[in-house]
């Protein structure tokens, strides 16, 4: 690993080591994955490989859909090998795990700790698993990172510092406010008391939430979830650049639904893919039209899935009440503005 990019983690670390337990924090201590070890990665699993990033709702999957339309492009999603608890790096943070992988007296470990190059070794294999059963030479997993923000992309680095980043970004308010109803659809079971009767008196008597008359956040709720998406955008973007620099790609989720071939252009020759092959625009288009998510939550919910239409831009506009907006824009107007979406 450069000079530079060991500096950039080391520095970046100290963000995170104050909200983690101190079980958690072995994965700091594992050895970098060195160049020699990539180089011999290659000669057993040579596909590029890349990551998705996002908050949640973001439009992951419909990146992660799109992107896989390519012939020589593969994609599935959520691995959460950086992303969500366990990591990957549970795999070498038992002591008796890494007792066994560093013993002076295995030879096969050739004198040092492979703990980096056991957990590269695990992510390759699952990744190119599927994309040579599928004939195809550039390979990737997307997994919203939402939980742990810029953490994701330091725990991404220690291992792949060869790989390419992408990171979708969506308008804030379109996000929670679609965040919370694939709560209310998927996990209504997590909801306090106070959310819970938000939702029960939303299913009894929706016109006044759809009108912007009454809020389907609580007050803290909300704050929470505008802090969170600064904090993710902001982490990740930061980290992202810094990091990856020339193999790290930003876009914004209403780019990607309004110009849709234009972006998936610039991504597939950002990841190496040819343009030059016939039906790549039709095959773009016939996939962009489906919406499976939407699908299944009309199906699991209608009710409530019909009252937010999926992948729209501006719903916030139409349902965050006038105090929803003047909350939200007091924690996130800053970071909203830098991405270039409204805040009148």
């Amino acid at each position: 690993m450069r000079t530079g990019l060991r500096k950039v983690m080391a520095r970046a670390l100290s963000l995170f080591t104050t909200n983690s337990s101190p079980k958690d924090l072995t994965w700091q201590s594992i050895p970098a994955i060195t160049e020699a070890d990539l180089q011999e990665i290659r000669q057993f699993f040579r596909r590029k490989k890349f990551f998705i990033f996002g908050h949640a709702r973001s439009g992951t999957t419909l990146l992660a859909r799109l992107i896989r339309v390519h012939p020589s492009v593969h994609c599935n999603w959520q691995a959460h090998f950086f992303t969500r608890q366990p990591f990957i790096h549970a795999l070498v943070s038992d002591p008796n795990i890494h007792e066994w992988l560093t013993r002076r007296s295995n030879r096969w470990n050739q004198g040092r700790d492979p703990s980096a190059l056991l957990l590269r070794i695990n992510c390759d294999f699952f990744l190119e698993r599927e994309a040579a059963q599928l004939g195809k030479e550039i390979v990737g997993d997307k997994s919203p990172n939402n939980l742990v923000h810029g953490e994701a992309v330091l725990r991404m680095a220690s291992i792949y510092p060869d790989a390419s980043l992408i990171f979708i970004v969506r308008d804030g308010r379109d996000a929670v406010l679609s965040h919370r109803f694939q709560t209310f659809i998927d996990n209504p079971q997590h909801l306090n008391q106070e959310d819970r009767a938000i939702l029960e008196q939303f299913i009894a008597h929706p016109e006044p939430f759809l009108r912007g008359e009454r809020s389907i956040f609580t007050s803290q709720g909300l704050q929470a979830a505008a802090q969170s998406w600064v904090e993710n955008v902001t982490e990740t973007h930061r980290l992202g650049k810094e990091i990856y620099g020339a193999r790290y790609y930003a876009l914004r989720f209403e780019d990607l639904i309004r110009q849709p071939w234009e972006v998936m252009q610039s991504l597939w020759l950002f990841l190496g893919a040819d343009l030059s092959l016939p039906g790549l625009a039709e095959a773009l288009e016939n996939e962009r039209t489906r919406n499976p998510d939407a699908d299944w939550q009309n199906q699991k919910a209608s009710a409530i899935s019909q009252s937010l239409q999926k992948g729209k831009s501006g719903s916030w506009r139409q349902l965050f009440t006038s105090e929803d907006r003047q909350a939200f824009l007091r924690i996130a107007g800053a970071t909203l503005e830098e991405w270039g979406y409204p805040i009148d």
